[in-house]
């Protein structure tokens, strides 16, 4: 009994390759011995397996089993050690599984998608993004790069890396040169979570993250959430594509709503997709030749052409020729952006 004890915990203390490959030997050897054993019992060598399976896992169906004594031998050898083996092969792949999901919760492991987003620092306005993002494409894969002991998001596709974003490892492991965008929000906490009060320090820390980005994945979209509008010149040898001024969007909304009841909830209908009247981005057909072909056959498919990229002044300018990398964008219901698109 001792020895098979000892022999017990030399193999649990083994590699799982090594465990997991003498396993598959034990069940294949020991099929075909039955079957070359007792080849008038098992008349072929899957019925030895069938009988080394059920006997290892203590099954035990009784359609196969040995009737002379090298075949009944064989079973006492599989009773010994085959129902050991088994189990602590069991039970390794039970520990493998348990130590994957911890490694995902706590953000161990590498990201391989592609044509994900990638959100940088942890904050209620990444949380809101996150959610926007789900909602505006179920079949986006999201990425949150913080320094959290384990993720704050429960859902499926949203996957945690944990790590220093400044850190050019961590972003490799977010897979961030196959990422579709980055968003970097403001977080005032740092690797050592210490809050930071100045905002033009959560702003710097902001610009390192960034300039970090630029220089190994200068190709990214990039959208920088920035405390202070004054900051921004500071970004301008940086590749940033869009700025969000968070609490300045607030108040503003919120000055523009005391003189213009219900503006908020207008803006907060073209930014989601919980309503009917959305904001989409769509390509210039080819049979649009100005900004009034295009406003015109929009408006009789449902759709309004409200801006091209930035500006907004459309409905001044549709005798202009429309440029070839136009960026369109129209407010119109889900049903009609399919159409359009489709």
């Amino acid at each position: 009994m001792l020895f098979f004890s000892k022999l017990l915990i030399r193999i649990i203390r083994m590699s799982n390759r090594v465990v997991f490959l003498a396993a598959a030997l034990l069940l294949l050897l020991s099929s075909l011995l039955a079957w070359l054993l007792e080849p008038d019992t098992f008349q072929h060598p899957f019925n030895g397996f069938w009988w080394v399976m059920t006997t290892v896992t203590t099954v035990g169906y009784g359609d196969f089993y040995p009737k002379t004594v090298p075949g009944k031998l064989l079973g006492v050898f599989l009773y010994l050690f085959g129902i050991s083996l088994i189990s602590i092969v069991i039970s390794k792949m039970i520990d493998f599984v348990f130590a994957y999901n911890r490694k995902k919760e706590e953000g161990k492991l590498r990201y391989k998608g592609s044509n994900h987003f990638v959100m940088i620092d942890w904050s209620k306005h990444a949380e809101l993004a996150i959610q926007e993002i789900a909602t505006s494409d179920p079949s986006a894969e999201i990425v949150l790069i913080a320094q959290l002991a384990k993720t704050p998001v429960d859902l499926d596709r949203v996957h945690y890396v944990q790590g220093n974003p400044v850190q050019r490892e961590t972003l490799e492991r977010a897979n961030l040169a196959e990422a579709r965008a980055v968003f970097i929000f403001a977080d005032e906490t740092t690797e050592h979570q210490h809050v930071l009060r100045d905002n033009a320090f959560i702003d710097g820390k902001t610009l390192l993250i960034a300039t970090t980005i630029e220089r190994h994945f200068g190709h990214l979209h990039t959208i920088v959430e920035v405390r202070e509008r004054e900051n921004i010149p500071s970004f301008t040898h940086v590749k940033v594509d869009e700025f969000i001024v968070g609490s300045e969007t607030v108040s503003q909304l919120a000055v523009r709503s005391a003189f213009d009841p219900g503006a908020s909830k207008l803006v907060s209908q073209l930014l989601t997709r919980r309503d009917a009247g959305d904001l989409h981005r769509i390509g210039k057909k080819p049979n649009w030749i100005t900004y009034r072909d295009a406003f015109d056959e929009l408006l009789r498919e449902g759709a309004t052409l409200i801006a091209d990229g930035d500006r907004l002044d459309i409905n001044r300018r549709l005798d202009e020729t429309i440029p070839a990398d136009a960026r369109l964008f129209v407010v119109c219901d889900q049903e009609t952006y399919r159409r359009l698109t489709g």
